[in-house]
Formats: structure tokens, C-alpha cells, sequence
């Protein structure tokens, strides 16, 4: 029972996140919605947003799931998912101002609490399971959907970046659900993992065929918070997005206030005549990931991706290894 869900999870999934993002492709070339890719020559028009083609293919996956189960974890992400997924389509359509989408992604946290879809008693390691947190844990879910909604679409920087990080990340946690033979979480991870996938390999890897908008990274963000927690593998979530992590606190840290990219004044990277991108050399330019990358000389779009790339795989084996030691 348990391989035939993770075989129809995986299918109707990976299977209409394909189909509906083709689809979206022209229907957002026909109505205009574009946006310059400003890393390339020319500055050629990418369709935006796909989210709602991957908020629907996910929760295709988990609606089956839960008509299976009836398991409450499945329904508490999949509106989670959905609550973040529409807080980002308003923001891809209107622009919410930067401080308004962290208080926003607070109602994504709801179901998880609402529906008593988790364990106020994380699992790290060597400890196990003896930290208890009941009373503190409540308001830690509710900070946890914002910080990781809004950590996945910082990251959203070049082609392939954000689909690709999230699927590397998403495997800690299918490996954790697992180790503890948590088979309703481990398919319910499936329609992420096997969406990002798809989405990446035939539409989002460079060069782009379409950008994920808001819509499409605070889901996929607020769906592996959701899941981390409801799947209790809270520790193994945070070890496995530390690159996103590390980009957004530096941000943060230097610009001394919640605001949205698009609003900084001076950019942390700058493109050269022949489109390599370089970091600024201007103080008031914020301090991303991006940014210490080309600290050592400018590189191109695709060499920057790859070296996010490579510090998601050595997140991901540190989040499993992380995975074993809470096993």
C-alpha cells in the first residue's frame, strides 16, 4: 500500500505539474504577464508567476493522500501550502511591502496549530526526545512558516536556483520520515520533491522558461516548514536550508530592517559588460549570499547557481547525517 501511494503521489504530481505549467506558459505570454531576466543579453521577457501550477499539482498529490489516510498532518499542509501559495499570487499581482508578508505567512502556521498537526517535543540529537517545549513551541510554529517562506524566496535569484535548492533540501527529510518508518510523511514529501523536479528539469533551469513568482516560493517555502514540523524532523528542516538561512540573516543584518529586494537602494551585485556579475563595491549594497560568492572575481550566472548548488548538497549531507543521529 505504502509504494502504490508513493507511486500515484509521484506521478499525478511530477505528471500535472508539467501539463499546467505549459499551459501557464501561454496563457501568461497571451495576457503579458512578464518580466525582464535582467542577468542576459538583451534582457529577454520570462512568463511569471508558475506557483499556481505547483500549488495545484502539490495538492492534487496530498488531497489523494489524505482521501487514503485521512491522516490530520496531510490536511494541515496542504492549507498551509494553499494559505501561502495566495499570499504570494496577491503579492506576485499588487506587491505587498515587505513587512506585510511575514505577518501574512503567520495565518499559513494556523492549520498546523488549529488542527494539532504536531509534537511540541522536537527530536535533536543526542538528546532525543527529552526537550520539551509545550509552552514555547506554539509560537515557535508560528514563526516558523514566515522565516522559511520568506528564506525560500530569498534565494530566488538565477535561473534554477530555488527550484533546484528545494528539491536538494527536500531529501533530509524524506530520508528522516524514513528512518522512522513515517510512510504518511514520506509521501507527503513526494509531490514536493517530485514537482521541484520536474518543474526545475523542464522549465526553471537555465535558461528559464518561466520564474516561480511569490506565489510559487512562499508555497514551496511554507510547505517544508509545515512539513519539518508536522514530520518532526524540525532539526534536520534547519540544517538542510542553512545556505537560505545564512543569505537571508546576512541581508537582514546588513539593510537593519524587514524590506523587499526590489526596495534596496544599491544592489549587492552588479553586471559587466559581458553580463558576468561581479559584488558591488559600495558599502550601502546589502550582504547576500550572492555577494560573497563573487568576492573573489566575477563569474556568470550559471557558475553562481552552481555554487549555491554545491552548498545546498553540503547542507543536504550534513541534514542527513543530522537525520541518522536522531534516528
Amino acid at each position: 500500500m505504502n509504494t502504490v501511494l508513493a507511486a500515484i503521489a509521484t506521478l499525478v504530481s511530477g505528471s500535472l505539474t508539467y501539463l499546467l505549467t505549459r499551459i501557464l506558459i501561454k496563457v501568461l505570454r497571451r495576457r503579458g504577464w512578464l518580466v525582464e531576466d535582467a542577468h542576459k543579453p538583451n534582457k529577454p521577457l520570462i512568463p511569471r508567476p508558475a506557483g499556481p501550477a505547483l500549488i495545484i499539482a502539490i495538492l492534487v498529490g496530498e488531497a489523494i493522500l489524505y482521501c487514503l489516510t485521512y491522516d490530520v498532518r496531510v490536511a494541515a499542509l496542504s492549507s498551509a501550502l494553499l494559505i501561502a501559495g495566495l499570499i504570494g499570487l496577491v503579492d506576485d499581482v499588487k506587491r505587498l511591502k515587505g513587512y506585510y508578508k511575514p505577518i501574512l505567512l503567520i495565518f499559513a502556521s494556523l492549520p498546523i496549530l488549529l488542527l494539532g498537526a504536531y509534537v511540541p517535543q522536537p527530536i535533536f540529537p543526542i538528546y532525543g526526545k527529552s526537550v520539551r517545549l509545550f509552552i514555547v513551541y506554539p509560537l515557535l510554529v508560528l514563526a516558523a512558516l514566515p522565516v522559511t517562506a520568506n528564506t525560500i524566496n530569498a534565494i530566488d535569484v538565477f535561473n534554477g536556483v530555488v527550484s533546484s535548492f528545494v528539491l536538494l533540501a527536500t531529501i533530509p527529510l524524506l530520508v528522516t520520515f524514513a528512518l522512522r518508518g513515517d510512510w504518511i510523511m514520506l509521501v507527503a514529501a513526494l509531490p514536493l520533491l517530485t514537482s521541484t523536479a520536474v518543474f526545475y528539469f523542464f522549465f526553471h533551469r537555465y535558461p528559464s522558461k518561466i520564474f516561480p513568482g511569490d506565489s510559487g516560493t512562499l508555497a514551496l517555502g511554507a510547505l517544508y516548514g509545515a512539513l519539518a514540523i508536522c514530520g518532526r524532523a524540525e532539526v534536520v528542516g534547519v540544517i538542510a536550508l542553512l545556505p537560505a538561512i545564512l543569505n537571508s540573516f546576512f541581508f537582514l543584518s546588513s539593510v537593519k530592517k524587514i524590506v523587499e529586494h526590489r526596495e534596496v537602494k544599491e544592489r549587492p551585485v552588479k553586471i559587466l559588460e559581458d553580463f558576468r556579475l561581479a559584488a558591488s563595491p559600495s558599502r550601502e549594497a546589502p550582504i547576500t549570499l550572492t555577494r560573497m560568492i563573487l568576492a573573489k572575481g566575477p563569474l556568470s550566472e550559471v557558475e553562481v547557481a552552481r555554487a549555491i548548488s554545491i552548498l545546498a548538497i553540503i547542507a543536504a549531507v550534513l541534514a542527513i547525517i543530522t537525520a541518522f543521529l536522531t534516528w
